[in-house]
């Protein structure tokens, strides 16, 4: 696992150069294919900075393979979504899959950089080489996500990875860009928050492919499952501290990925 490598304070991932200082393309575009983590960190960072040298090396890694599975996990802050992404990234690395994890963060005021906030939660992956997880900022873009997030989509599919799950950063009525990055999107509430009503006036749910009740083992959340099933076809209930209902939203995921690859080749 890779927490933001090549972006902590004080630490640099310098980029392939040659004699003259400029950036080796040809060598980062390589080791990035490769699945070299600390070019995979410094290519995603010279996105985030404006870098004009990242335009040209993402433009030649060639076309999209449409093999990665893009999941976005969305809804209000304190429903547990960094806890459900870390353990969805725990159900398919048992099935051998490789997991990117871009985590949205509100930016620091001082820096402009990511504020790692509930990433602390995912370290049970930190010896995992086949998991990647990087925190981005928003650095001020409206939606619910950072402007680099395609891009780092497309550099951690050109890294071979499988499964890349995006956390939003939770801000309620602007999470529907996430429908712009992600094929599959999980809306995450939790009973006794009034997060259902909320959501319903924000329209999370009309962008939301599936929605999770999570903490379920809450007062109220049995009521908060039949008031959101009037609203969605798909609704799991989920304790994600315990582990409990991840499978089921992992199978509900798996079935809208299938929906989505029998579309595309039926329009083919």
């Amino acid at each position: 696992m890779t927490l933001s490598k090549g972006s902590y304070p004080g630490m640099m991932v310098q980029a392939p150069q040659k004699g003259n200082g400029v950036v080796d393309t040809s060598m980062m575009i390589n080791q990035v294919k490769s699945g070299d983590i600390r070019a995979i960190s410094r290519l995603i960072s010279m996105v985030e900075s404006g870098d004009l040298e990242a335009g040209a090396i993402l433009e030649n890694l060639g076309p999209s393979t449409g093999q990665t599975e893009t999941i976005g996990i969305t809804g209000y802050p304190g429903v547990g979504k960094s806890t459900l992404v870390d353990r969805l990234a725990a159900a398919y690395r048992a099935e051998g899959k490789k997991v990117g994890i871009l985590a949205i963060d509100t930016s620091s005021p001082l820096t402009g950089g990511a504020i790692l906030g509930d990433r602390i939660r995912m370290q049970s992956h930190s010896l995992d080489e086949e998991v990647y997880i990087r925190s981005l900022a928003t650095r001020g873009h409206r939606g619910g996500l950072s402007q680099a997030t395609s891009s780092a989509i497309r550099v951690l599919e050109a890294a071979g990875y499988d499964v890349v799950l995006i956390e939003t950063v939770g801000v309620g009525q602007e999470e529907g860009e996430i429908t712009t990055v992600a094929q599959t999107v999980v809306a995450v509430v939790a009973p006794g928050l009034g997060d259902e009503v909320q959501a319903m006036k924000a329209g999370l749910l009309e962008v939301a492919h599936l929605v999770v009740v999570n903490k379920a083992d809450r007062e109220g959340a049995d009521t908060t499952i039949r008031d959101l099933q009037g609203w969605v076809s798909q609704v799991v209930a989920t304790v994600a501290l315990r582990g409990e209902g991840i499978g089921s939203v992992k199978e509900a995921i798996a079935a809208h990925q299938q929906q989505i690859r029998a579309a595309s080749h039926a329009n083919v």
